[in-house]
């Protein structure tokens, strides 16, 4: 019925807007509908579970979804790119040479010798290289002890580095799981124990956390701005959060229980013991609380006592257990909040972050003075709307297309930022997060993004920030991965090994620093590699993250 309809050939005004209502309604019915189908199939996968029986099956079926089902938007907001296809090989190392003769006896006789022709080809050798070792032993009367050699560094325990460096490559570097592992390493002819593989994953790895740690308050110190993202992960069976905070020259992982404003904060002083100062900063975020004028009066007496000065956690507590018995449960949480983000500002030995990239989830307000809004993120919901009303649908798709085109208008701006066009875009920005459409659905999603301008333009004060924030979501993709090929960790030092070879290999990828490399020349001591902190600074430095914030 609705399929041809053009309101604008209805002269009638009352007639065109009580079509326009009628549309929006089955719109909001269909919308209703689906809501309903999923719900009723719950809750009938779980009376059939209740009854001992099984839900049914979701089998997705051969038919390709269609567009509107495709919350992806590759296709808009990336444009091909002319492709240079580089020489392989001036980038390969040969390890040896050969020199191949032509047989002689396929030669004619007047054949002249006009040198040689070199192809480099690439292979491998997966073998065994087990060593004896005669370890010199001596005994002295004197001392009535007795002295032998010791093994080289990375040899103890009957196995040597190449296997422990490349079991963890293995493991954390191509996501392998452990039983596969053994399984290979049987195939070679290797002979190890479940339990030693194991220990070697997660155990007796201090100097890797401690590099981890380096690394990652250098990845913070090396930019004004960091991206943030989280994943669920399991651990004992339990579900937590794996955070993940990374800019262009580092990633770095974090496994809390929570994801709530104080994990993340927690995350961000990578565990550090929790502070607390209650000053002008913490009582301006407590500001839009209905907190009553005693409980204000006395929050006002704290900062004016101790503006300057931290609290840790169990004074913190008792002094809010004490002075305001009677602080609901919300606000004391905003209270905990407001003063711990307060501290967190005020830090000055370890590294403060300026502008946060992420997607608009509460726990990330307050955190840094500026956040940037993941364009990506903020046109997702423009594809999720699933109009059945054919104009509704032609709506969409031309409402994405500036959407996108603007988003590219942003881009360029990057490359070449001006005053004049910082302004132009920033009034753009209204013209086009002022339409009105007719369509209800879209126009509140329309109206939802034009209130989070100042976290959108953020860009047009600092154009080295990034318009999205795939980076964190690749490194999330990464733990997801992992998260396919095993159960998660079951104890606390799985947990540490886990998020401390992630950030290793993440960041050695980020680097162009061979993960198996780097691991073998850590557990065999040659130290040949500099340690990873000052190569995540020195890149940075070449690449002048945060350009635009030193400038006045």
């Amino acid at each position: 019925m609705f399929e041809k309809i053009d309101l604008s050939s209805i002269s009638i005004e009352n007639a065109r807007e009580l079509i326009r209502r009628l549309m929006n309604l089955i719109e909001k019915l269909s919308a209703d509908l689906r809501d309903a189908q999923i719900e009723i199939r719950r809750f009938r996968d779980e009376n059939n579970r209740l009854k001992g029986e099984q839900g049914k099956p979701e089998v997705k079926g051969n038919t390709p979804k269609v567009a509107t089902q495709d919350h992806s938007s590759e296709k808009e907001r990336s444009k091909p790119r002319e492709r240079h296809k580089s020489s392989k090989q001036a980038k390969i190392e040969t390890d040896r040479e050969e020199v191949v003769e032509v047989d002689v006896a396929i030669l004619p006789a007047d054949a002249q010798f006009k040198g040689y022709v070199d192809v480099v080809v690439q292979d491998i050798v997966v073998r065994m290289d087990n060593i004896l070792f005669h370890k010199a032993k001596y005994y002295a009367a004197s001392t009535q002890k007795s002295y032998q050699a010791k093994l080289p560094r990375g040899y103890e325990g009957q196995f040597g580095p190449g296997i422990k460096a490349f079991t963890l490559a293995l493991y954390y570097g191509i996501e392998a799981s452990e039983p596969k592992i053994l399984e290979f390493y049987r195939n070679v002819g290797i002979r190890i124990s479940k339990g030693e593989l194991s220990n070697w994953l997660i155990k007796d790895r201090e100097n890797f956390h401690a590099e981890k740690d380096k690394v990652y308050e250098a990845g913070l110190r090396s930019s004004p701005y960091q991206h943030i993202d989280d994943t669920l992960t399991r651990v004992d069976g339990q579900n937590q959060h794996c955070h993940v905070v990374c800019n262009p020259v580092y990633t770095a992982y974090h496994t809390r229980p929570n994801k709530d404003r104080l994990s993340v904060l927690d995350v961000l002083r990578n565990g550090h013991e929790h502070i607390f100062r209650v000053n002008a900063e913490a009582l301006e975020y407590l500001k839009s609380l209905p907190l009553s004028k005693a409980v204000w009066g006395i929050l006002q007496n704290w900062a004016a006592e101790g503006s300057e000065q931290d609290m840790d956690e169990g004074t913190f507590l008792e002094r809010i257990k004490t002075d305001l018995p009677n602080l609901g449960k919300q606000q004391c949480k905003a209270l905990i909040d407001a003063a711990a983000v307060a501290a967190y500002h005020a830090e000055i030995d370890w590294p403060v972050i300026l502008a946060l990239i992420c997607d608009d989830a509460p726990q990330f307000n307050w955190l840094t003075y500026l956040m940037m809004l993941c364009w990506v993120h903020e046109g997702r919901p423009y594809k999720k709307l699933m109009p059945v009303v054919a104009m509704h649908r032609q709506m969409q798709i031309d409402f994405l297309k500036r959407f996108w085109d603007y988003y590219h208008e942003l881009l360029a701006y990057k490359q070449q930022p001006t005053p004049e066009e910082s302004a132009r875009l920033e009034a753009e920005f209204d013209t086009l997060f002022a339409t009105h459409t007719g369509y209800d659905e879209l126009d509140k999603r329309i109206a939802k993004t034009q209130a989070k301008k100042a976290s959108l333009l953020l860009v047009l004060k600092y154009p080295e920030l990034p318009l999205h924030n795939n980076p964190a979501e690749l490194g999330v993709r990464q733990r997801v991965r992992k998260r396919d090929v095993s159960f998660g960790p079951q104890t606390q030092d799985g947990v540490r090994a886990w998020d401390t070879f992630a950030t290793l290999a993440a960041t050695a990828k980020k680097l162009d620093i061979s993960f198996y490399h780097y691991l073998f020349d850590r557990i065999s001591g040659a130290n040949q590699i500099p340690p990873m902190a000052d190569l995540v600074t020195k890149r940075a430095q070449e690449l002048n993250l945060g350009r635009s914030f030193s400038i006045p």
